[in-house]
């Protein structure tokens, strides 16, 4: 487990010198371009992969915003062999954003009533 925090912490660096130094259309095409590995997968692996993101971001130093912790996640589950999805919704009132992840059309790191509230503009 201590290994995958620090991968995860990692990656949290990563994307958030992605989010200062380029723009989103590369955070998006990092996030799509990273292929699933055939590894063997169970639900298991699944809930320690989204424990040690969010343990991550417990200690990172900067707040993590949504958009950050979800692309982590699902860079982190396709390197251990899930199709995950990172999904962009919007809320029309009050104008808001959020970003979540999802394995089989189920979301793994947020609220599971995520996708009623926002309605989906992408899915990478």
């Amino acid at each position: 487990m201590k290994r995958l925090v620090i991968e995860s912490w990692l990656l949290l660096l990563y994307f958030d010198c992605i989010m200062h130094l380029s723009d989103f259309k590369r955070l998006h095409r990092i996030v799509r371009e990273q292929s699933v590995n055939p590894d063997s997968k169970t639900e298991e692996i699944c809930e320690q992969l989204c424990h040690a993101v969010d343990w991550a971001c417990v200690f990172y130093f900067r707040r993590v915003l949504c958009l950050q912790r979800s692309a982590v996640t699902a860079v982190l589950l396709r390197r251990h062999g899930w199709r995950a999805q990172m999904v962009l919704g919007i809320q029309m009132l009050p104008l808001l954003s959020h970003a979540w992840v999802e394995v089989e059309g189920r979301i793994v790191n947020d609220k599971p009533y995520m996708s009623e509230i926002f309605q989906v503009l992408e899915r990478c």
